[in-house]
């Protein structure tokens, strides 16, 4: 699975900003402390806007992402600059380039359409203040920076696909301190024509769409300010665009003398002095532009610092709350349903533990099912056992007793965990819609591209985005504060329920949850619908009705555990959250709670020949 094409290029040699020796001990320094100061102020920006509920706006939340990007920027070039000071060969793989390419794309990308969003917050903002908080409601934002990652992700795919399939012979010493696309492009020993296009059409675009709705944004913003009656409130608005007008021209301003122009061997080394501006030295002033000018950040500032004293008496995850436990409503109140209820679910929970465990069983014990096929239902099974383990025993006590309480601890716990095996589940059936992909579309290759180390990779990706997502989602419902309601409209500690307990704003919760639940959707869902529609496109040319029916056999029951999965979860938590919405979401949360956990052993392994075979020798070992 490497990144390799046909060059015969396998490392490259990074030049670094200057060559002469003299200087390089003092640019060592001089970047590292700009590294230093851009890290902390962008990490100490994102603590405050997160630790500080005046803080949660749409405003802010704009430039937490911004000094998330810069933070997550500044770590793609920064290392390898400053190890080119310090040795004397900067080597880097054509894997490691072509990564390096793809996040420093990405990252920029995502900044111009960040600072865009800012742009039009604060056009809404000044132009239209009665409007602001209808039209930049909490959803608005968040598909606005849903947008930005989009568009980010978008072209850096663009570049970085096409330079994958370029060619490099000899030459492999890039003038320039990190992989970026002119460099690069110069020493390919293959045609450069559509890639110089590409990037010439995308960089346009990213610059003329942004810089358009910035200018008409400020071109509106003058307008409202020039007809203002106060002097205080025009100097104000003043203040507030001037900073943003001065990172935006000294992002852009460096951009274009960077990508906008023909490429030679002295563009590319202007270039590389002109992009210290946006990779260095715009992350580093961003969190002072911003933030320490400004008398909310400072007000922020002051109460983290007192809080800080007071850190010791905070440790226990209980925050500021009064509650200490919370009481589980359950799935229905009425009696008459109570008991058969607990029979049904009784009876679902223990043929799930059975399923999951007997199809484990099976894969550990046979060789032949060891292929990564059955390595990801391995995986999904261990999942979908542990998955249902966190909620049934709860659920199933509330059937038969008066009063089902969880501890504060308790409940936070199972939050975690129940946050923490649903997104694994999403990323295991991207998994397997992936292999299934390989299988049918490039079975050829199937042995080369299924590597054990790739499906070791892909779940240990899987675990990674399920431990990052639950760490969101638990974290920012530690940080709320619980008064007197304790009565969780759920039969589990879900997110939303809990969350319409605080006595706080949820404000930064509902933003999180819309784009942590968005991500683990759509990107697991746009992949999975890619696959299959690959799927579909070489099914219908396979000649042999037989090969087409099993084909078809094998994608179905994914298909309807991956609708089913998905379908319930999007249901219940992509939209606002109210007393109706839980209440919908208590009932759809069954289907991926209980229903998809019992269902997965059967569509995916009882129909199955190979399971099928399995069971029968192990029964047949048993005899003897």
């Amino acid at each position: 699975m490497n990144i390799e094409n046909n060059s015969s290029v396998m490392e490259f040699t990074l030049m670094g900003l200057t060559d002469q020796p003299e200087l390089r001990l003092p640019l060592f320094f001089l970047f590292l402390v700009n590294n230093i100061v851009t890290v902390v102020g962008n990490l100490s920006l994102i603590n405050l806007i997160f630790l500080n509920s005046h803080l949660h706006t749409p405003m802010y939340f704009f430039l937490f992402n911004l000094s998330f990007i810069d933070l997550c920027y500044s770590f793609v070039c920064t290392p390898k600059l400053l190890m080119g000071f310090v040795l004397e060969k900067n080597i880097i793989s054509f894997t490691g380039c072509m990564t390096q390419l793809f996040f420093f794309c990405f990252f920029v990308n995502s900044e111009c359409y960040v600072l865009t969003a800012m742009a039009y917050d604060r056009y809404v903002a000044i132009c239209q203040p009665l409007q602001y908080t209808a039209i930049i409601s909490p959803r608005t934002c968040s598909l606005l920076m849903c947008g930005s990652y989009l568009m980010g992700f978008a072209g850096a795919m663009l570049h970085t696909g096409c330079m994958i399939r370029l060619i490099f012979c000899d030459s492999n010493i890039i003038n320039h301190y990190m992989c970026d696309i002119l460099p690069l492009l110069q020493l390919s020993c293959s045609n450069t024509y559509v890639n110089e296009l590409l990037s010439s059409v995308v960089v346009d675009t990213i610059i003329i769409v942004s810089s358009l709705i910035i200018f008409i944004s400020y071109a509106l913003i003058l307008f409202n300010i020039i007809h203002m009656s106060s002097a205080r409130a025009s100097s104000k608005a003043i203040s507030t665009c001037g900073s943003h007008i001065m990172t935006v021209g000294l992002f852009y301003g460096s951009g274009i003398l960077t990508y906008v122009k023909p490429s030679s061997a002295s563009s590319v080394g202007q270039g590389k002095f002109f992009s210290v501006f946006y990779t260095l030295v715009v992350p580093m002033l961003n969190p002072l532009i911003y933030s320490l000018r400004n008398k909310d950040v400072k007000l922020a500032l002051n109460r983290a610092l007192k809080r800080n004293k007071l850190r010791g008496q905070r440790m226990e995850p209980g925050n500021s709350s009064s509650v200490t436990e919370f009481i589980l409503m359950g799935l229905t109140k009425q009696p008459d349903l109570q008991l058969p209820l607990f029979f049904l679910f009784l009876v679902m929970y223990m043929a799930t533990v059975l399923g999951n465990l007997g199809l484990l069983t099976l894969i550990g014990l046979n060789s032949h099912l060891h292929t990564p096929m059955y390595f990801f239902l391995f995986n999904l099974s261990f999942i979908d056992l542990c998955y249902s383990s966190v909620f049934s025993p709860k659920m199933l006590v509330n059937f038969i007793s008066k009063k089902n309480v969880i501890s504060y601890r308790g409940c936070m716990t199972q939050l975690y965990f129940f946050s923490f095996f649903s997104i694994a589940e999403c990323y295991v059936l991207t998994a397997m819609a992936y292999d299934r992909y390989v299988a049918i579309c490039s079975p050829l290759l199937y042995n080369a591209a299924m590597t054990p180390r790739v499906c070791c990779n892909l779940m240990l990706g899987s675990y990674f985005m399920a431990f990052s997502g639950a760490m969101a989602h638990t974290g920012c419902m530690l940080r709320l504060t619980f008064c007197d309601a304790n009565t969780v409209n759920h039969y589990f500690c879900d997110i939303l329920p809990v969350m319409q307990l605080s006595c706080t704003s949820t404000y930064i919760n509902e933003l999180e949850v819309f784009i942590v639940v968005g991500i683990n959707i759509t990107v697991p869902s746009v992949t999975i619908f890619l696959s299959y529609g690959f799927i579909l496109y070489s099914i219908l040319h396979i000649c042999s009705t037989e090969g087409r029916s099993k084909a078809f056999s094998t994608c179905s029951s994914h298909i309807i555990a991956v609708a089913l999965f998905f379908g319930s979860g999007a249901f219940m938590y992509l939209k606002p959250s109210s007393a109706g919405s839980v209440n919908e979401g208590k009932i759809s949360s069954v289907f991926y709670t209980n229903t998809v956990p019992l269902m997965n052993p059967l569509i995916y392994s009882l129909r199955n020949n190979d399971v099928k075979l399995a069971l029968r020798e192990t029964l047949s070992q048993r005899k003897f």
